[in-house]
Order: C-alpha cells, then sequence, then structure tokens
C-alpha cells in the first residue's frame, strides 16, 4: 500500500480545506494517506519529519502571499535541508497545491516555488493532469475552472469564509488531484 502525506501550511482555513480534500481524494484508492499541518510558528507536528521520510508520495500546499508561499511553509522549506542532505526523499513523489483570494493571484509562482524545492530533493513531480474548464460553456464550478496543469490552484474570495470558499468545483477539482498522486504512486511503487 502506497504511503501519501500531505504537508501544508493554511494561514486562514482556506488551504486547509483544499488538503482535506486532496487528502479525501488519496485515501478514496486505498492510499495509507496522512495530513500534516504546518502550525502557526512555522513547525510540523510530533513525527512529521519522520512520516514524511517513511512516504512515498509527499504533496505540498500552501497559500499563496505576495507570490509565493507563506513564511511558515518556508521556514518548513528551509528546515528540510536536513533530509535534503541525505537525501532522504530522493526518488519520492511530488505535488502542489496553492489558495489565494483571486484567480491566479500569481499562484503559478507559489507551483514554482514547491517544484524547485522538490527538485532540490531529486523528487518526482506530478501535475494536475487535467484539462482546463475553458469554453465559453464553463461554469465557475466546473472541473479545473481556474487551469492549472502544474499543480492544484484553488480560490477562495478575500471575504468567504472557510466554510465559503474554496468553491465546490474547486474541492472536486482537489479531490481528484488527490487521487491522481495517489493513483500513480500506487502504481510506480507496484
Amino acid at each position: 500500500m502506497a504511503k501519501v502525506a500531505i504537508v501544508y501550511h493554511s494561514g486562514y482555513g482556506h488551504t486547509k480545506k483544499a488538503a482535506e480534500a486532496v487528502h479525501a481524494g488519496a485515501a478514496s484508492t486505498g492510499a495509507e494517506t496522512s495530513l500534516y499541518a504546518i502550525d502557526a510558528e512555522g513547525n510540523l507536528p510530533d513525527g512529521g519529519w519522520e512520516a514524511l521520510e517513511a512516504a512515498d508520495a509527499i504533496i505540498m500546499g500552501s497559500p499563496t502571499y505576495m507570490g509565493s508561499v507563506s513564511w511558515q511553509f518556508k521556514k518548513f522549506a528551509d528546515a528540510s535541508s536536513k533530509p535534503w542532505f541525505g537525501q532522504k526523499w530522493k526518488d519520492k513523489i511530488a505535488a502542489g497545491f496553492t489558495n489565494s483570494a483571486t484567480m491566479n493571484g500569481d499562484k503559478h509562482s507559489t507551483l514554482h516555488y514547491l517544484i524547485t524545492l522538490a527538485m532540490q530533493h531529486s523528487m518526482i513531480w506530478v501535475g494536475s493532469g487535467m484539462m482546463p474548464s475553458n469554453s465559453k460553456a464553463a461554469q465557475r464550478n466546473d472541473l479545473n475552472y481556474v487551469g492549472s496543469f502544474a499543480g492544484l490552484m484553488t480560490q477562495s474570495p478575500s471575504d468567504a469564509s472557510p466554510d465559503e470558499g474554496p468553491l465546490p468545483g474547486d474541492l472536486e477539482t482537489a479531490r481528484q488531484f488527490g487521487v491522481r498522486v495517489a493513483t500513480y504512486t500506487q502504481q510506480v511503487k507496484g
């Protein structure tokens, strides 16, 4: 059974909601799936580093703040230099997701940050694998309406509570993203 770890920071609860949807999708494949929230001080819960080392796949998530990851996620990324030095995450599957208030909001910069982090760890990146909903008939709750290929992007209006955003279509996109990463991980682990 593949082990999928989802490590994320959420400042207001919106990215947490996306992480939970990714988790639900990955778990629906039968993979052993765990969520690890980076706290307000940028730290993992007890046993988090060991769990990431034991995982077959690590899905990373952060809100997009000022065109990049949150400082709490950056602290986690900087601390990952310890497993990096020993190449503890080498050849693990990697994927990433982000949420921000606007449709774009420079979310792609955040995904590029996550991709670069994964490449530094010698990981294998998995994108969304989804076509965008970009026709005239497309509606906001369609799958991959935000239109990301590099990873998962979700959007929550700046004045929306976590109960109001991300929207159902983004959460279904997140769920299917979790399915994709876990399924691919199980195929590779084979």
